[in-house]
């Protein structure tokens, strides 16, 4: 996860200098998913699942950038897809993980 993390921000030269690419996370609230230990046979948790990390001047472009980087992703029953710009330009050195219990 941290390599992923430290992964996203990058810079990119062009003709006119350099650009700051705008990071992205994509998510799916389709799916399903059940809690450790979990013996039901319907799922048991709503969430959302995190199809993957790209970059873009848009997010239309970082999104192209994302399949063209995980074709696999083509083959998915997954649908919608949610995009969300991760803001804070250090953002990958601001998460926190906590315990439930």
């Amino acid at each position: 996860m941290i390599h992923i993390l430290n992964s996203i921000s990058i810079w990119i030269s062009q003709k006119s200098g350099c650009v700051k690419m705008n990071s992205y996370i994509f998510i799916t609230n389709e799916g399903y998913t059940y809690q450790p230990e979990s013996e039901s046979i319907e799922p048991d948790i709503e969430n959302c699942q995190v199809i993957g990390f790209a970059n873009g001047k848009t997010p239309k472009k970082a999104f192209e950038n994302l399949i063209a980087e995980n074709q696999y992703l083509k083959e998915t029953s997954f649908n919608e897809v949610i995009c969300i710009e991760l803001k804070h330009e250090n953002y990958n050195s601001k998460w926190n993980i906590f315990c439930l219990h």
